[in-house]
């Protein structure tokens, strides 16, 4: 089963695509250590960082763990 960590990782990779992690970073408004960080499930995420990111990709915060459609 996976974890939370492990979709919200799997979901900001997919959504990065062929973007660096210094411009997905920025515009997700924390550093590339973090977001290399999170990405690989080596740090968790406070509910003020879920709702930034959010509001930077516009999306709902049940999208950042959705698994996409098959």
């Amino acid at each position: 089963m996976q974890t939370l960590a492990d979709k919200l990782a799997k979901k900001l990779r997919r959504l990065r695509g062929d973007a660096s992690q210094r411009t997905f970073a920025r515009k997700l408004g924390v550093s590339v250590a973090t977001l290399n960080r999170i990405e690989t499930c080596q740090q968790n995420v406070t509910l003020a960082t879920l709702q930034r990111f959010c509001v930077r990709l516009r999306c709902r915060i049940g999208d950042l763990f959705d698994d996409p459609p098959k």
